[in-house]
């Protein structure tokens, strides 16, 4: 599975806000949009011009997609997902994003990012419903139950306490000392943990 691989704050400096790519660093004064988070680029500080519609759709795409780490062909694919099912596809798509095992378990705690669920996923850390799951796209659905293994819960319960102090959404459900999280209602497009105008993804890839 491709991945981006360059400086993470660059890419919060390019969306003009915290996308909580670094974890524990993002919270801290060392992370550079606790200042004034100008653009990258040498002319970044000179006058730029208006933006245009196409612009401000492009960067919300390109916004969401960061915040949640996928590449184009797997945001995409979200997108063409959402928009076969009944309902809002704006909120389909954000709820989508939500529900992805990788996203779940970053939002339950045990990760302080969505790239390090994503690799702790990978390495088999991680159970789904109690069978062992390695695939961080997985979709949940409600009453799904995400557990770390038995064996990697010594390893990994550090990690889970120095982000207990995290806000868990509502529509999930976390038992710290047993380190397992039930998802116990779809997530809503208000569920998400950053605000994503959702509209203007349908826009840009309704052009």
């Amino acid at each position: 599975m491709g991945r981006e691989t360059g400086p993470k704050c660059k890419r919060c400096r390019r969306e003009g806000e915290k996308l909580y790519l670094k974890g524990d660093r993002c919270y801290s004064r060392s992370c550079p949009m606790s200042g004034r988070g100008t653009p990258p680029g040498e002319r970044a500080k000179k006058r730029r011009p208006r933006k245009s519609q196409y612009l401000l759709h492009l960067r919300e795409k390109q916004k969401a997609k960061r915040i949640y780490g996928l590449r184009e062909r797997q945001f995409r694919k979200v997108v063409e997902t959402a928009k076969r099912k009944k309902g809002v596809t704006g909120e389909t798509i954000l709820s989508l994003l939500e529900r992805r095992f990788d996203n779940a378990v970053y939002r339950a705690g045990f990760a302080s990012s969505r790239d390090q669920a994503r690799q702790l996923i990978v390495h088999g850390h991680f159970e789904l419903n109690g069978r062992g799951t390695n695939i961080p796209s997985v979709t949940l659905s409600e009453g799904d139950v995400i557990s770390v293994k038995e064996a990697r819960q010594n390893a990994l319960r550090p990690l889970a306490e120095q982000n207990q102090g995290r806000d868990v959404p509502n529509w999930m459900e976390r038992n710290a000392e047993a380190m397992r999280a039930q998802m116990i209602a779809l997530p809503k497009a208000e569920d998400t943990s950053q605000t994503i105008a959702a509209n203007l993804i349908v826009e840009f890839y309704s052009r």
